[in-house]
């Protein structure tokens, strides 16, 4: 009897598990269905976002975004505040916001040095643009909403870094010392400061809803959210501005926003108005008189150049200008022919160093065999004919020189033969451009060893040189090495850049 009814209790706590799970799914099913049914159309609004890379004009404006304090837009972000003291900042937008649901994809950065920074970071939606003021760099008593990512614990209840939801009709006075945590209508903790990636945060309102999203900065991928507070039958202002603002205190953080991304939110089925809708009549007149204008003047330019040109009437408009690829491919021969004009120029340069070595070889060969005639001694032939070893082994390598750049043009040559027949981009021409590369590296280095023999000699190879003759005049050694070292340096120079100058050129393919 116990073993039944032990049985039939067992039997009853399965089916009542079973049917709470039923009924959790079942529920759970409803509830994404109908979030799915119910999912706002999005539209992005771009007079009231800005994003890098080209974030800011030339005279550092922000297009449609107005910023004001210590705030410093760049090409890829907004610092709000700088790391510094009694910092504070802000940007608002120019345009006054006209729908009544929105989402604003916010991404940000809060670094500093120290365990703890000050003061925050506020995200705005008010009926007037709060460009200066006590709350986190913008002004108080806003008619709106403030979103708050509060950095330093004033009331010292160890609650900070948090995220505070934050209404006011116009007439209230922020809470400071209690970090308005009396007047908040939602709050997190969530800690923003010194993460390895960008923290991103999701503000929806719809429907009178308000939530907030964060991203927390561990991780690079854009949709993953944490869920932060939520704030149901909100009413807020249909027009305000949406804005951003930051301040530092006693402490400090870099406050940089590297996006704002604005969308209108509708609901499923209804239709949008069209963009031109929106704009005001006499803006969408004046920008149809200004583009008639263009068309004008450009259709006058036409016939003007038509005139001026008439050989060129017929021809398809295409065929007048050149394409990207043959553009590159041009600029390529043009560098390729440079370079080979500058060897041939060395080149020359070399022989006729080469001949004047020679020269001066036979000069001092002379000298020698007449001072032996005249004075039969053994030392001053010794130092003689250590000269005349040292120069003819600088001959030997002025030989090897011109040789190399010999065989550098006959490879630059036989490159663009190679180029005109199969184009840009082929192995072999970049092999052979390698080689050319390393031969002209080997060159460097007998040039190098060269000046290392003939600049540091021993104490035996020390010998004053021997007074030339009137005419011809010779060319001293260290004249002669300066010079080499001087053409090497320039003509590796200039390899160099154009190496460089054509790496450029070929990341846009």
């Amino acid at each position: 009897m116990a073993v039944s009814i032990g049985k039939r209790l067992a039997a009853d706590a399965c089916l009542l598990i079973l049917t709470l799970i039923f009924q959790d799914s079942n529920a759970s099913n409803i509830a994404a269905g109908s979030s799915t049914a119910e999912t706002p159309h999005r539209r992005f609004e771009y007079k009231y976002s800005f994003k890098g890379p080209h974030l800011s004009q030339a005279d550092g404006s922000i297009p449609f975004w107005v910023h004001s304090g210590n705030a410093i837009p760049s090409a890829d972000q907004v610092r709000i505040t700088p790391s510094l003291r009694s910092q504070k900042g802000s940007v608002w937008s120019k345009n006054m916001v006209n729908f009544d649901s929105w989402e604003a994809e916010v991404t940000f950065r809060v670094s500093g040095r120290g365990r703890m920074g000050a003061d925050g970071l506020a995200i705005w939606f008010t009926t007037a643009q709060g460009l200066d003021g006590p709350v986190y760099g913008a002004a108080d008593k806003w008619n709106g909403i403030g979103i708050f990512f509060d950095s330093f614990d004033n009331d010292g209840k160890k609650n900070n870094p948090a995220v505070m939801v934050v209404g006011n009709n116009g007439n209230l006075v922020y809470d400071h010392p209690n970090d308005g945590t009396t007047q908040a209508l939602g709050t997190c903790l969530r800690d923003f400061r010194n993460k390895p990636y960008p923290v991103r945060a999701k503000i929806t309102y719809y429907k009178k809803t308000l939530m907030v999203l964060i991203n927390n900065g561990f991780t690079p991928d854009r949709d993953d959210y944490e869920f932060c507070t939520k704030v149901d039958n909100m009413v807020i202002p249909k027009e305000g501005y949406f804005g951003i603002s930051a301040a530092t205190g006693g402490l400090a953080d870099d406050h940089d926003v590297l996006s704002f991304l604005t969308f209108r939110l509708t609901e499923p089925g209804q239709e949008l108005p069209p963009p031109e809708a929106e704009m005001p009549k006499e803006e969408k007149d004046k920008y149809q008189e200004e583009f008639q204008n263009f068309q004008q003047e450009l259709d006058k330019k036409k016939e003007d150049y038509q005139k001026e040109h008439p050989d060129v009437q017929g021809e398809p408009i295409e065929d007048m200008y050149e394409s990207v690829n043959d553009r590159e491919l041009r600029q390529v021969f043009e560098g390729q022919n440079r370079i080979h004009l500058e060897i041939k120029q060395l080149h020359r340069q070399l022989a006729m160093i080469l001949d004047e070595q020679r020269r001066y070889v036979s000069v001092v060969t002379d000298e020698v065999s007449k001072r032996q005639g005249e004075s039969g001694g053994q030392a001053p032939s010794q130092e003689l004919g250590a000269v005349v070893a040292t120069q003819q082994e600088v001959l030997r390598n002025l030989d090897e020189l011109r040789n190399s750049f010999h065989d550098s043009l006959k490879q630059i040559g036989a490159t663009q033969h190679q180029a005109n027949a199969v184009g840009m981009g082929t192995y072999e021409t970049v092999q052979h451009f390698n080689d050319i590369k390393e031969h002209l590296h080997v060159v460097k280095r007998n040039i190098e060893h060269l000046i290392t023999r003939n600049g540091n000699p021993s104490e035996k190879q020390v010998l004053r040189c021997p007074d030339p003759p009137p005419m011809p005049s010779c060319l001293g050694t260290t004249h002669f090495l300066v010079f080499v070292v001087i053409q090497s340096v320039l003509f590796f120079s200039y390899i160099m850049y154009k190496s460089q100058q054509e790496a450029a050129a070929k990341k846009f393919f």
